[in-house]
């Protein structure tokens, strides 16, 4: 006759850190993801009051830059300015703008109807020059 021993296993006094090591994993990721996404976004300087314009040279004037509705560009310096424009030229017309006139804004009237793609296009194209101060020109409300 056999006698069973009973071996006891002694209690596990680890800690299983493998889940914790996933959950990491995948924090770090979601961070990787979306670090680039925050740091790209658009500064925007809304305005204490309804009346206040933008300070800058009063005898000068800013230049504008226009986006229809099938997201061509128009811009207010230039040979015409009822002609569509490339980025590429935008690109040469606010740099040599910033160069003449650092302290006069540069303001962005895109359609209501115009892709939000082609407004950020713009912006990224005044940022690529070293413009940092755009404005959005919208219309009052009708009251």
């Amino acid at each position: 006759m056999r006698t069973h021993r009973h071996i006891r296993k002694r209690p596990i006094s680890e800690i299983n850190v493998v889940p914790y090591i996933d959950v990491m994993l995948v924090l770090l990721i979601i961070f990787m993801v979306t670090a680039p996404l925050l740091q790209h976004g658009v500064e925007v300087d809304l305005p204490q009051a309804d009346t206040t314009a933008p300070s800058g040279d009063s005898d000068k004037e800013p230049l504008v830059i226009n986006i229809n509705n099938k997201g061509e560009i128009f811009s207010t310096v230039g040979d015409d300015p009822k002609k569509p424009i490339t980025l590429d030229v935008l690109r040469a017309q606010a740099s040599a703008f910033q160069r003449v006139n650092p302290t006069l804004p540069i303001y962005i009237g895109g359609d209501k109807d115009a892709d939000y793609g082609d407004v950020i296009s713009v912006f990224v194209a005044l940022q690529s020059v070293g413009k940092d101060k755009v404005f959005l020109m919208t219309e009052p409300l009708a009251q």
